[in-house]
This record gives structure tokens, sequence and C-alpha cells, in this order.
């Protein structure tokens, strides 16, 4: 084995199928000292301990990039138990196996942990409240990361859109080409993220073996409500179509 492949960085992704890891695999081919092994969620159930343990028995992994996760917001409020189960108990079985092997855990988490009250951005100092199963939930498995490992990385993101699976720029797509008028909400306020641009901050955040641990907050800059960034997404899309008519 050469040097290079010693001195290389072993990083899991964890629910590689969604967005936010796909993304990530898309982009790493920038980072050449990284080696990663992408585990979607049939080939790694993050609430089987056995599977787990089975897999880091099998590996010297340096990060864990946690991208799994049960996303249905509407849904958890029917089946809570589910959401908890991947969102806490899962990843409460990554924490350990971590705290276990000496790899550092970066875990993806979400703004639904704060009940939206705030007529301000929210920062890290700021009290959780979440209103909603989903934010239950992913409240719990951020509190599992804090109270076992002391190096972890806690990233908390709204609004994650891009180019991969289902979100809300995709779905606004679609549905203009099929229905003449769409109803969105003009209620809610939030930051529309890119999910590579994401993707970007937490490979760096391994490339660089950063040690600044600790709960972060990230998104892109700007506000807008669901109306505006659908509008936004139509005129994109109108203006790209008139650049392709054009050339």
């Amino acid at each position: 084995m050469n040097n290079d492949h010693k001195n290389r960085i072993k990083v899991l992704v964890t629910g590689s199928n969604g967005q936010l890891g796909r993304c990530i695999e898309s982009s790493s081919y920038m980072y050449t000292n990284l080696e990663f092994v992408y585990k979607d969620s049939k080939e790694l159930d993050i609430t089987s301990t056995h599977k787990i343990d089975t897999l880091f028995r099998r590996n010297n992994f340096d990060y864990v990039i946690n991208c799994a996760a049960y996303t249905n917001v509407e849904q958890a409020e029917k089946e809570p138990k589910k959401a908890f189960l991947v969102n806490a108990e899962g990843v409460r079985n990554l924490a350990k196996v971590c705290k276990k092997d000496n790899t550092i855990l970066i875990h993806v988490s979400t703004d639904y942990v704060f009940d939206g009250e705030k007529k301000t951005p929210y920062t890290e100092e700021d009290v959780p409240n979440p209103i909603n199963e989903y934010g239950k939930s992913k409240l719990a498995g951020e509190q599992h990361v804090q109270n076992i490992l002391d190096n972890y990385f806690i990233i908390r993101t709204s609004w994650l859109y891009s180019q991969f699976g289902k979100n809300f720029y995709k779905m606004i797509l679609k549905k203009s080409e099929i229905e003449k008028e769409l109803t969105i909400t003009t209620t809610e306020i939030g930051t529309p993220t890119n999910a590579n641009d994401l993707a970007n901050f937490i490979l760096e955040i391994v490339a660089v073996r950063s040690t600044k641990y600790g709960l972060y907050h990230f998104s892109n800059e700007g506000q807008a409500t669901w109306y505006d960034f659908a509008e936004e997404i139509i005129k994109l899309k109108w203006f790209k179509l008139f650049l392709f008519s054009f050339f």
C-alpha cells in the first residue's frame, strides 16, 4: 500500500441515495485525499446496531456523514415512532459506534427544531422548540450526539433543493408543465438552500480535518416565502427556455 492511500481520509456517507448524499457524491471527485464508502438506507439501516457494528468492524472510518433520515414531515405526525426510530435511535446508534471507534460524526439536522415564531434568523444560541413530530425526532437525534460524543458536527439547514431526489424546486418545475395555475403558500418564510453548497461545506470540513467541533447553522443567504421561491423557479425556467430558443 502506498503512502498516498495510507494518508487518505476514509469517509462513510449514510443515506447516500437522498439528495444531499448524491450531491456529496457528485462533488467528491474534487477531494482526492478522501476515500468514500456510500451506503443507502437499504444497504445500511442505521436502526440496526448489528449492521452498523458489522460495517465498522470491516472498515476504519475517520468520519461519518449522516444523511440518513426520516424526512416526511406530514407522515411523521401519523407514525411518530417510525420517525423517532430513524431520526433519534438510529442517530444514537451511529454516535455510540463513533465514540467506540474514535470516528468523527457529522450529523445533518433541520430548522424544524424551532417553532418558527422568531421574526429574525435563528442562531445556534436559540433554544429549540419543535412543534411537530418530525422536529421533535430530529432534536432528539441532536441531543443523542451531544450527550455521547465530544468531537462532532451538527449542521442544521433549511429548505434543501438540488437536481437530485424529491424537493420543492423539482416539484414546481414538474407541476408547471401540467398545471396552468399553482397555489403556493405565502405564510412561511425561510431560506432555500442548494444542497450542493451544503455538500461542499461538509466536504471542506472533512478535507481540512477541522477541529472546530459543535453546532452550526448552514443556509444560503436571503429569505423567501414558498411563493417567492416558486416564482423565481418559474422565472428561471422561462429565462432558460428563452436563451435556448435565442441561440
